[in-house]
Parts: structure tokens; sequence; C-alpha cells
């Protein structure tokens, strides 16, 4: 059961490479999507999963973007479906699920907290939650980002990933599909350097590889307007740093000031609106740039997980307001500076 998700565009980056002092750039744009983002991918695994069970009811917990796409997915196969969201996620990420036809169920209080819920909700009612009872079959979706580079690359791999991190889960499915190819020999035996990105109000994952310890210290009051990534105690954090440690690649956390850049400078560079979660991930690559992490020769892949119009509210307040003139060309001229 699918929606037509995924090959989605892998763009050469000139001009954002520029600006970053890198020679050989492109950006995996996952806001494309059919529910415009990447959580399509593992929706579609687990929504075939929760079929094949014979599952009653399917969904959820989210930070907002697989809210929209178990929604969709469990729309299609004629499910009913339960979402369980903070109650402060990005109003259009609601409006998303809830045209589907989910139930939304806003929870007062923080991602972690909806987690706990939906757990027991799946639990108690035997329904299919696909980052719960189908997690093992939903985070092997998101390998196909790792598939479809290394295909649109020609079976040549990137030197270098840059991903946004939540739970952890996408870095180590992106890590996992990249020894899977090497094993097939579809590849060559190349060193792949992961590196992962968070935003600095939750970055629990950052923060455990950069004081080089194998623990999570979970953040228990997130604070950032990356709300996608907001999940204070990462189910695969612990995976996910071991496996940025093994493929030689870094972690790094961002403001919400530099989330903000790294939006502006993609869409402003290559014609690409992401969601906050992007911002982080262009904010990180070009803070391991200019700290000589990522040498300008490498061949980067940077992940574009979400699309900007799920959640405008971040730049609302951050983008220049429209010029207001009258119908004549006079006017225009003059709001412009443009003389005669």
């Amino acid at each position: 059961m699918d929606l037509g998700a995924g090959y989605t565009i892998l763009h050469k980056c000139d001009r954002l490479a520029k600006s970053l002092g890198l020679n050989n750039l492109y950006v995996k744009d996952d806001s494309v999507n059919p529910t415009y983002s990447f959580k399509d991918r593992p929706a579609t695994v687990a929504i075939s999963k929760a079929i094949e069970f014979g599952a009653k009811a399917f969904g959820a917990a989210s930070t907002g973007n697989l809210a929209a796409a178990v929604a969709a997915h469990a729309a299609k196969a004629g499910l009913p479906c339960y979402v369980f969201v903070p109650a402060d996620i990005e109003h259009d990420k609601i409006v998303q699920a809830s045209i589907y036809g989910a139930e939304i169920v806003a929870v007062s209080g923080t991602y972690d907290e909806a987690n706990r819920l939906a757990a027991q909700a799946a639990e108690t009612y035997n329904w299919a939650f696909a980052n719960i009872n189908l997690r093992p079959y939903y985070v092997e979706g998101s390998k196909t980002l790792a598939f479809e580079v290394c295909e649109q690359l020609g079976w040549e791999t990137p030197d270098h990933v840059v991903c946004p991190m939540a739970s952890g889960a996408l870095l180590c499915a992106i890590w996992r599909a990249f020894k899977q190819l090497k094993k097939l020999d579809l590849i060559e035996d190349t060193k792949i350097k992961v590196s992962g990105a968070q935003p600095s109000g939750c970055a629990p994952i950052v923060n455990s590889f950069k004081s080089k310890s194998n623990n999570i210290i979970p953040i228990e009051f997130p604070d950032t307007i990356a709300k996608s990534l907001a999940i204070g105690d990462p189910g695969d954090g612990f995976y996910a740093v071991n496996a940025i440690r093994k493929s030689g690649g870094s972690a790094e956390s961002v403001t919400d000031d530099e989330i903000i850049e790294g939006i502006k400078l993609l869409a402003k560079t290559e014609g690409i609106f992401t969601e906050p979660a992007g911002g982080v991930t262009v904010a990180v690559l070009k803070k391991l740039a200019e700290k000589g992490e990522i040498s300008p020769d490498e061949k980067v892949v940077c992940y574009i997980t979400g699309n900007g119009l799920k959640a405008t509210e971040a730049i609302l307040n951050h983008i220049t307001k429209p010029v207001e003139v009258e119908p004549n060309i006079a006017s225009f001229s003059k709001a412009f500076n443009l003389g005669n």
C-alpha cells in the first residue's frame, strides 16, 4: 500500500555550495513526497504491515510530519487513524493530518509524554502504531533515502552525508543502508561519513557525541522552533551516536536564529523551501564546513526532510513584508526607487 513516495530529486547545489566553500554538494529533497516529508517512506512500510496483520486501526505518536503521513496512508487503506501529538505542534501539521480524517489527540505535554500515551493506547486496544509496535518494520522504510542517493549518483557513493536527528532512527537507517549496499557489492568499499544535526534546544544525541559518552541524557523540556526534531528522549540515540563515531562523522547543534538563517539560505540559493528541520541540517552543514569537518572537495549530500509550508509560523516574522503600491507605474517606481 503506498501513495507514490520516494525517488525524490537529488539537486546539484552549486550556489549553496559556493556560499559554504564547498565544491560538490547535493541536496536530497524529500519535501516533495506525497505528504511533503520523508515520513511517507516509513509510513508506506508500516501501513503495508498493518494490513498484513489485519489491524483494525492505524496510528502513531508524532511531532507533526508522521501524523500527516500515517493519516494519509490510513485514508488510502480505509483504516481508522489516531495520531498522538504534543499540543504545541505547528497548526499547519494538525490541519494536514485532520483533512485525511484522522483523530488528532493533542496531548498537553512533550512528545515523549504523547509517545507514552500512544503506546498505552496501542497496547490497550491492539492497534497498529507505525513507530511503536510496528517500529521494526517502519524504520526500514527510511533506508531508501540512501539507496536512491547511490543510484542517482550512478552507483557512486557520497563522501559525507548530513541529516537531521530526532529519535535518531533516520540516521541509523541511512548508515545501515550504505552498509547493506556494500554487502551486496552495489557500491565500492568507500568510507562514507555520516553526520547528525539537532537544534540546540533539544540536542541529546549531539550532547552525548560531544561529551564522548555512551549515555543519552534526556532533555525534559525541549525548547526549539524545530518542533519536528523535539524528541527529548530519543529511542535510537545510542545507536545514532555509535553510527556517527564508526563512520568518522560528526554531530552539531544550532540555535533558533541559525535555523532561520539556514532556511533562508537554502531558499535564496537553491529555490527550496524547507521546514525548520531542514534549516537545522543546512545550518549544521554550514557549521561543519566552517570548522573544516567537511572538506571543500568532499562529495556531500544534505538531507532535507520536510516542506516549509508545513511550518510557516516559524519563518513568518523573519521575511520581508509585501510592499503595497497604488495600481499605477509611478507608485510602483517610487516604492522601489526605480526612477524613470
